[in-house]
Protein backbone atom coordinates (compact mmCIF):
# COMPACT_ATOMS: atom_id res chain seq x y z
CA UNK A 1 0.00 0.00 0.00
CA UNK A 2 1.46 3.30 -1.06
CA UNK A 3 1.36 6.66 0.64
CA UNK A 4 -1.44 7.88 -1.61
CA UNK A 5 -3.61 4.88 -0.69
CA UNK A 6 -3.06 5.50 3.03
CA UNK A 7 -4.00 9.16 2.65
CA UNK A 8 -7.17 8.26 0.79
CA UNK A 9 -8.19 5.84 3.52
CA UNK A 10 -7.60 8.37 6.28
CA UNK A 11 -10.82 10.13 7.06
CA UNK A 12 -11.11 13.48 8.72
CA UNK A 13 -12.86 13.51 12.05
CA UNK A 14 -16.47 14.60 11.66
CA UNK A 15 -17.15 18.18 12.72
CA UNK A 16 -19.36 18.18 15.79
CA UNK A 17 -21.92 20.97 15.52
CA UNK A 18 -21.98 23.32 18.48
CA UNK A 19 -25.43 24.27 19.75
CA UNK A 20 -26.00 28.05 19.78
CA UNK A 21 -28.33 27.59 22.78
CA UNK A 22 -25.64 25.81 24.83
CA UNK A 23 -25.10 27.99 27.94
CA UNK A 24 -21.60 26.57 28.48
CA UNK A 25 -20.24 28.23 25.33
CA UNK A 26 -18.06 31.27 25.97
CA UNK A 27 -17.25 34.16 23.67
CA UNK A 28 -13.65 33.84 22.56
CA UNK A 29 -13.58 36.83 20.21
CA UNK A 30 -15.93 39.67 19.32
CA UNK A 31 -15.59 41.39 15.96
CA UNK A 32 -17.79 44.48 16.07
CA UNK A 33 -15.59 47.01 14.26
CA UNK A 34 -16.03 46.65 10.49
CA UNK A 35 -12.78 48.57 9.94
CA UNK A 36 -10.73 45.98 11.84
CA UNK A 37 -9.29 43.20 9.67
CA UNK A 38 -10.46 39.68 10.45
CA UNK A 39 -6.85 38.51 10.45
CA UNK A 40 -6.20 40.91 13.36
CA UNK A 41 -9.36 39.80 15.18
CA UNK A 42 -8.41 36.12 14.91
CA UNK A 43 -4.71 36.57 15.67
CA UNK A 44 -3.55 33.98 18.17
CA UNK A 45 -6.60 31.73 17.95
CA UNK A 46 -6.41 27.98 17.46
CA UNK A 47 -7.88 27.82 13.97
CA UNK A 48 -7.68 24.03 13.81
CA UNK A 49 -10.80 23.25 15.83
CA UNK A 50 -14.41 24.00 14.99
CA UNK A 51 -15.98 27.05 16.60
CA UNK A 52 -19.45 28.54 16.63
CA UNK A 53 -19.60 31.76 14.61
CA UNK A 54 -22.55 33.98 15.52
CA UNK A 55 -23.42 36.94 13.27
CA UNK A 56 -25.64 39.76 14.58
CA UNK A 57 -28.22 40.94 12.03
CA UNK A 58 -30.06 44.01 13.31
CA UNK A 59 -32.60 46.55 12.12
CA UNK A 60 -34.46 44.25 9.77
CA UNK A 61 -37.57 46.11 8.62
CA UNK A 62 -40.25 43.50 9.30
CA UNK A 63 -41.07 39.87 10.07
CA UNK A 64 -40.97 39.01 6.35
CA UNK A 65 -37.31 40.11 6.19
CA UNK A 66 -36.51 38.02 9.27
CA UNK A 67 -38.19 34.99 7.66
CA UNK A 68 -36.35 35.52 4.39
CA UNK A 69 -33.02 35.80 6.23
CA UNK A 70 -33.77 32.55 8.08
CA UNK A 71 -34.68 30.79 4.83
CA UNK A 72 -31.62 31.96 2.90
CA UNK A 73 -29.15 31.32 5.71
CA UNK A 74 -30.69 27.96 6.57
CA UNK A 75 -29.72 26.71 3.12
CA UNK A 76 -26.07 27.07 4.15
CA UNK A 77 -26.42 25.43 7.55
CA UNK A 78 -27.00 28.52 9.67
CA UNK A 79 -29.33 28.44 12.63
CA UNK A 80 -31.26 31.70 12.90
CA UNK A 81 -32.69 32.70 16.27
CA UNK A 82 -34.05 35.89 17.80
CA UNK A 83 -31.43 38.06 19.46
CA UNK A 84 -31.67 37.95 23.25
CA UNK A 85 -32.38 41.68 23.47
CA UNK A 86 -36.02 40.88 22.69
CA UNK A 87 -36.19 42.84 19.45
CA UNK A 88 -38.24 40.88 16.91
CA UNK A 89 -36.26 42.49 14.08
CA UNK A 90 -32.81 41.41 15.26
CA UNK A 91 -31.48 37.86 14.87
CA UNK A 92 -28.38 35.79 15.43
CA UNK A 93 -27.21 33.60 12.56
CA UNK A 94 -24.95 30.84 13.91
CA UNK A 95 -22.98 28.04 12.32
CA UNK A 96 -20.21 25.67 13.42
CA UNK A 97 -17.16 25.87 11.21
CA UNK A 98 -13.39 25.76 11.16
CA UNK A 99 -12.62 29.44 10.86
CA UNK A 100 -9.86 31.13 8.91
CA UNK A 101 -9.22 34.81 8.39
CA UNK A 102 -10.36 34.40 4.78
CA UNK A 103 -13.58 32.55 5.64
CA UNK A 104 -14.37 35.08 8.39
CA UNK A 105 -13.91 37.95 5.95
CA UNK A 106 -16.05 36.24 3.31
CA UNK A 107 -18.85 35.51 5.77
CA UNK A 108 -18.74 39.04 7.21
CA UNK A 109 -19.10 40.45 3.70
CA UNK A 110 -21.87 38.00 2.86
CA UNK A 111 -23.84 38.88 5.98
CA UNK A 112 -23.46 42.60 5.28
CA UNK A 113 -24.74 42.12 1.73
CA UNK A 114 -27.69 40.01 2.86
CA UNK A 115 -28.65 42.45 5.60
CA UNK A 116 -28.44 45.37 3.19
CA UNK A 117 -30.65 43.60 0.62
CA UNK A 118 -33.20 42.93 3.35
CA UNK A 119 -33.11 46.51 4.64
CA UNK A 120 -31.12 45.86 7.81
CA UNK A 121 -27.55 45.95 9.06
CA UNK A 122 -24.94 43.72 10.68
CA UNK A 123 -23.42 44.43 14.07
CA UNK A 124 -20.40 42.14 13.73
CA UNK A 125 -19.87 38.57 14.81
CA UNK A 126 -18.70 36.53 17.81
CA UNK A 127 -16.66 33.35 17.97
CA UNK A 128 -17.81 30.95 20.70
CA UNK A 129 -16.17 27.79 22.05
CA UNK A 130 -16.47 25.37 24.94
CA UNK A 131 -14.12 26.43 27.72
CA UNK A 132 -11.15 24.10 28.00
Amino acid sequence: MGLLDRLRRRKAAPVVALDPADPSLVVLVEARDAAQADSAVLLGLDLERPVLVRHHLVGLPDAAAVAQAAELLGQDGYTVAPAPDGSPLAVHASRTQVLTALSASQERSRMAGLAQRLGGDVDGYDVLVHPS
